[in-house]
């Protein structure tokens, strides 16, 4: 990784930043399993080549300096504080992970989280409830009881005021969630490490231009939209997956379509991953070929 200082930050912040991480063969971290094997192959295979700023790290930062201030109080003796560990998995491959709290009482994994608040409002946790059931899973592989995952999420960006006045606003600046995982959860998770372990031992064999593009999941994609607009409106009335629904929708409402208050607009769907917030965006297959630059 390479760091550029496009806004001439202090050398104490640069410093702080920057990742001095080297990837390991075979062995890939729980982040990783949890996202796509195209972009996990191309961040080790192009680790040299990648550029960020270091101005694009402040949250990562933010993130680092909460777990190191809780990392350093003292937990009860029947609780493991920031502990690394991997677990082989197959053919050599393993996967590794930190998690920041385990309690033997209670068989809980807790990983605390610096987010926005509107992770909260949006309610989309599906990808923080599978992290902590895959560190259950590797825990019970070494010999520890662990059935239940927690998050405690720091909100950033928490308004008070708006904790008072808006009824969906989180009431907290710090939100806790968890789930209790069954025999069944923890069987998912053993074939889901597996399964990408296997596919990523495939797509390591393959050039950048045979690799398979992440899910759409992984790219976190929005489909394609037609929006039924009102002039002077900046928000759709009604947003439908095509064209003919979007009519129908506005004939049901009485909506007449023929009047130049109202017209249907086509909005493209989009990779918002891949778009905004991949690192090696430059040498996907997949997202050279959208752009229409030469897939190598």
């Amino acid at each position: 990784m390479n760091y550029t200082n496009n806004n001439n930050l202090p050398q104490p912040f640069v410093n702080a930043v920057k990742s001095n991480h080297r990837y390991t063969p075979k062995r890939y971290s729980v982040t990783d399993v949890l996202g796509g094997t195209c972009e996990a192959v191309l961040k080790r295979r192009h680790d040299s080549d990648i550029t960020e700023d270091v101005s694009q790290r402040i949250w990562a930062l933010f993130g680092t300096a909460v777990h190191k201030v809780l990392e350093q109080a003292e937990a009860t003796d029947t609780q493991l504080q920031e502990q690394w560990f991997s677990v082989e998995v197959q053919d050599g491959y393993r996967v590794s992970g930190i998690f920041d709290l385990y309690d033997e009482v209670t068989k809980a994994v807790t990983d605390w989280k610096t987010t926005s608040v509107y992770t909260v409002i949006f309610g989309d946790f599906e990808k923080w409830r599978r992290q902590t059931l895959i560190y259950c899973w590797m825990l019970e592989r070494i010999g520890f009881e662990a059935r239940r995952g927690e998050i405690v999420a720091i909100l950033r960006d928490h308004s008070m005021r708006k904790a008072k006045t808006e009824r969906d606003y989180p009431k907290h600046p710090v939100f806790r969630i968890g789930w209790d995982f069954t025999d069944d959860d923890m069987r998912w998770a053993g074939q889901h490490v597996s399964d990408w372990l296997t596919a990523v031992a495939f797509q390591e064999e393959l050039s950048d231009s045979e690799l398979e593009p992440c899910s759409q999941e992984d790219r976190w994609h929005k489909p394609d939209k037609w929006a039924v607009m009102q002039v002077g409106r900046k928000k759709a009335l009604r947003l439908l997956d095509s064209e003919q629904e979007a009519a129908d929708w506005a004939k049901g409402k009485g909506i007449d379509m023929t009047d130049t208050r109202y017209y249907l607009e086509f909005r493209k769907g989009e990779d918002t991953k891949c778009e905004d917030y991949c690192s090696v965006a430059d040498f996907c297959p997949y997202t050279r070929a959208l752009s229409g630059l030469p897939v190598d």
